[in-house]
């Protein structure tokens, strides 16, 4: 039931608060306290399973209400303007805690932006938990520092697919002749042609790349190769999603600095 309140005889309606929070790139050790205390007080959870664990889920109360909004082999991914109007109508019939619980960051392509837009139009308070980002979180477990004073002054993140609404598509090359290193999410479907870009473009075929798959899990596994090769060595060592795809100086880096899984694919 919503709660009602009454003040000077008029009656208004009070909402519950939704928490955006960004559950981090997979090992839930790697999530903040502020989620943990968050997720604690949950009355609902509106969870993605990509970044989200049972371990991570289980944190809520035994009787806080869960519900799944994302992909999982076989089934469609539930639109976005459905999962928006479900947290809002979960915030204003509840008002208690509704925790919007997110992979990686909020932020980060994670359309936490689009979220809280319509959080606002309707009046519904929130709060945004940032979450550590598997764009930052892969490669450093990998061993590969995005920025170095020796190699690297720039990085840029990168989605490797658009909405099919967006209003222009990723300028692959500008980005690539832009910044030192390009970090690249949601981009192993679609490497194909992300690989065919950059040449095209004149980006060198011996510019160092590295995949990083189920970063910071026990199962992560990291590929070096260079632009002209890593879709052949992918393919070989049948890299999977989520992967985060690394193109830069950095990359070679990982090959004496890796100290989360050895040996190298």
């Amino acid at each position: 039931m919503r709660k009602i309140l009454k003040k000077n005889g008029v009656k208004s309606m009070v909402f519950g608060k939704v928490y955006l929070v960004g559950a981090g790139p997979g090992d839930p050790k790697l999530l903040t306290v502020k989620a943990v205390e968050v997720i604690k007080t949950a009355d609902v959870v509106i969870y993605d399973r990509l970044g989200v664990s049972d371990e991570v889920l289980n944190m809520a109360p035994v009787d806080a209400e869960r519900i799944f909004v994302g992909k999982r082999t076989g089934l469609h991914e539930v639109p976005q303007d459905q999962i928006t109007n479900l947290i809002v109508q979960k915030a204003k019939e509840g008002g208690g805690v509704v925790v919007r619980l997110k992979g990686g960051d909020p932020f980060i392509f994670g359309r936490g932006g689009e979220e809280i837009e319509a959080l606002v139009a309707e009046g519904i308070s929130f709060e945004v938990v940032p979450g550590i980002s598997s764009s930052v979180a892969a490669p450093m477990y990998a061993g590969i520092p995005l920025t170095h004073r020796d190699y690297a002054a720039s990085v840029a993140i990168i989605t490797g697919h658009r909405a099919g609404d967006a209003e222009k598509p990723v300028d692959w090359v500008k980005i690539a002749h832009a910044v030192d290193t390009m970090v690249i999410l949601m981009g192993v479907e679609s490497l194909e042609g992300i690989v065919d870009k950059l040449l095209k473009g004149g980006v060198s075929p011996d510019r160092s790349v590295a995949m990083v798959e189920s970063g910071t899990l026990p199962q992560q596994r990291t590929i070096i190769a260079t632009l002209g090769t890593i879709i052949v060595k992918a393919n070989q060592n049948n890299l999977k999603p989520p992967s985060v795809i690394i193109i830069g100086e950095v990359t070679e880096l990982g090959r004496k600095l890796a100290w989360f899984k050895q040996p190298l694919l």
